[in-house]
């Protein structure tokens, strides 16, 4: 009776896991094709983005209700019990992620119908939306893995992330200063730059979750040194 009841338990989670995977590659090809549609001017891409959150928030309910009942029916602990909390962070991660992924999505579609975009340095964003989708799938696939030393090597990755922005941010002042008319689609793209880095913070969040959920520690507000410390 106890293999059978931790046999259907096992095929709770792997079915919770799968879907979070699930809705972690919709995630990452609305980063792909917003940053796309962004670079090629293309609103039917922008609306592609958009007409996939309804999906994305169909499996965040879905999930969200699933571990709700797995957590009551098996009350489970330590390990167990910190993997589904560390699940429902990560669905968490991945709706905020699809969130910034939708508005990087509308402001293309705004940036493509007013062609201001063709005077900005529009395709540098390409770069730093490829690496925070790559990151968000790394991150992903260490999850599944419970991968920690992934985990703490996307943590330090995020990093080239934010380089990216600033060096982004800098190169939109100096356009702005040269040419007024610049302005209001610059803080355009300045708010699009800006939604790309925090989809790397939520890939960040996701190794920190794999961290909670293997070692039982907390590493939201540590130095990464002290990070890799702890874990290797």
């Amino acid at each position: 009776m106890d293999k059978h009841i931790s046999s259907q338990f096992d095929a709770e989670l792997n079915s919770i896991s799968t879907r979070v995977l699930e809705m972690g590659g919709i995630v990452e090809r609305q980063i792909q094709w917003a940053v796309q549609a962004l670079v090629e001017e293309d609103g039917a891409l922008a609306k592609q983005v958009l007409d996939a959150e309804r999906a994305i928030n169909e499996l965040e309910l879905g999930i969200d209700a699933d571990l709700s009942t797995t957590i009551a029916r098996r009350q489970p602990t330590a390990r167990d019990l910190r993997f589904l909390i560390g699940i429902s962070k990560t669905v968490s991660n991945l709706e905020r992620a699809g969130d910034e992924a939708a508005r990087i999505a509308r402001m293309a579609a705004s940036i493509a119908e007013s062609g201001h975009g063709r005077r900005l340095p529009v395709a540098e964003l390409r770069l730093a939306g490829e690496l925070a989708a790559t990151l968000l799938r790394r991150a992903l696939d260490a999850l599944a893995r419970l991968d920690v030393e992934e985990a703490v090597t996307i943590m330090r990755e995020d990093d080239r992330i934010d380089v990216e922005f600033n060096g982004f941010v800098r190169k939109l002042v100096t356009f702005m200063m040269e040419d007024p008319r610049t302005i209001s689609p610059s803080l355009d793209l300045l708010f699009v730059a800006k939604a790309i880095e925090r989809i790397g913070d939520h890939a960040k969040n996701v190794g920190e979750i794999i961290i909670y959920i293997v070692k039982g520690l907390d590493v939201r507000h540590a130095p990464i040194e002290q990070v890799e410390s702890v874990v290797r």
